[in-house]
This record gives structure tokens, sequence and C-alpha cells, in this order.
């Protein structure tokens, strides 16, 4: 058994595609999956399963819950040793201040091609910084994720991969979730 964290994107977002965190645990209990937890409402999963390979995970929540709740979201899957990577790369020290909310993971579905990592590493944007990975771009926002030009779907656009963006804090709660799966 592996312990894997699945993220999902857009969903309980202003009363669109609404999912009770219980219905989605009942239906991921349904596809086989086990030792379920959920973290707020927004899509957060840890869980544990046999299966080995994270693409055939993320095409079965994918079915799943388009059949069960009749609709389509991007669906992210990552096992629990590359989910602590991507944590453990984090470019932020431990002075930061992570309690106002200014940092996060927008964490990328595939790389990104070099060339357009290139041209977006070249542009600036005052009161926001960020780093490229080939999973993660690490983002800071000075003024917050609410005003920020360089939010999910700036980084889709630009970078051409589904993304979905997670602050410091939830990270920090999901990583600690994965530790006791």
């Amino acid at each position: 058994m592996k312990t894997y964290i699945l993220l999902l994107r857009g969903i309980n977002v202003s009363g669109h595609n609404k999912i009770k965190m219980a219905d989605l645990k009942n239906m991921l209990e349904n596809i086989g999956l086990e030792s379920i937890k959920t973290y707020i409402q927004s899509g957060n999963v840890v869980f544990n399963s046999g299966e080995e390979d994270p693409n055939i995970l993320e095409q079965m929540v994918h079915s799943a819950i388009n059949n069960e709740f009749g609709f389509e979201v991007p669906v992210l899957i990552l096992e629990s040793n590359s989910f602590i990577a991507i944590i453990e790369k984090s470019p932020w020290d431990e002075n930061e201040d992570f309690e106002e909310n200014k940092c996060y993971f927008v964490l990328l579905k595939s790389t990104p091609k070099i060339e357009l990592i290139q041209l977006l590493e070249a542009e600036k944007f005052s009161n926001e910084v960020f780093s490229i990975t080939k999973k993660c771009v690490y983002l800071k926002c000075n003024n917050g994720y609410g005003k920020a030009k360089c939010n999910n779907n700036f980084f889709e656009g630009k970078l051409k991969v589904q993304a979905t963006t997670r602050n410091y804090k939830t990270m920090m709660k999901l990583l600690d979730m994965a530790k006791t799966n």
C-alpha cells in the first residue's frame, strides 16, 4: 500500500461543482481506495492504495466524479514521497511569515516545456515572486493571492499545463495527514 495525496481543482467554489466531503469519501471508498481522510471543502484528500501508478488513480477518480456528480474537474494525485519532495525543495526559509498566507504551491500535472519556463522566468511582477520546477511553481504573493496576477489560471496559460494551487498551511496539513496514514 502506498499513501497518496489527491487534489481536486475547482470544487465548492462560489456554489459551483459542489461535492460534500462525506460524499467524496464514500465515492472514493466505492472505487477501492482506503484510509481516506479529507481536509477542508476544497478537494484535499489523503488515501492509501495498492495501485502503483498515480495516472491510473487519476483516471479512476476523474471518471468516478463525472459518473457520481455529473461534472468534470481536474484531478492531481501525488505519491506521498513526491509530495514531500515538493515541500522540501521549497525556496522559502524558516523566517517567512507563513501565517499571513503569502506562500503558495502551484502544483503542476505535467512538466512544462523548457522554452515556456524560460519565457515566463524572464517576466517580472511587482509584489509577486515565483520559482518554477518540473512539478511546482513556488509562488510568493506579498499582497495576498486574491490580488495576485500570477494565479493558477495565469500559470496554466503561460506554461500550457494543468495546475492546482494550495497555500503553505494546507500543504503542511496534508503532509501531516500523509505521515499518519
